[in-house]
């Protein structure tokens, strides 16, 4: 499912507790899930880690699908689907930034 399956509870409401300052950087439109949409996401998740998605109105895929084929595509953790909003994270495979609870 993700690239970070074994996230723990407990680190996944540390993200969540992160990601809700953060604004989207990326947004999901008409077009839907596109190869532009994944490459866009992966280097913000090469570059912060954890990263705000918004999926717009008129988007034609459901929010659940986006976030899950986003997740995938991008090989990424999804950390939480709120109204439109999805929040993905990936840890940088060199220096990362986010130190994650270990319980």
């Amino acid at each position: 499912m993700s690239a970070t399956p074994s996230i723990s509870a407990n680190a996944t409401r540390h993200l969540r507790a992160m990601g809700h300052a953060l604004k989207p950087i990326v947004q999901v439109g008409k077009e839907g899930i596109t190869e532009g949409i994944v490459a866009a996401t992966k280097a913000a998740l090469l570059t912060h880690e954890l990263v705000k998605v918004k999926i717009l109105s008129e988007a034609p895929v459901e929010r659940h699908e986006a976030a899950q084929a986003l997740a995938e595509g991008t090989d990424s953790y999804l950390a939480q689907v709120l109204g439109r909003i999805v929040l993905l994270y990936k840890r940088h495979p060199n220096k990362p930034k986010i130190v994650l609870p270990k319980k």
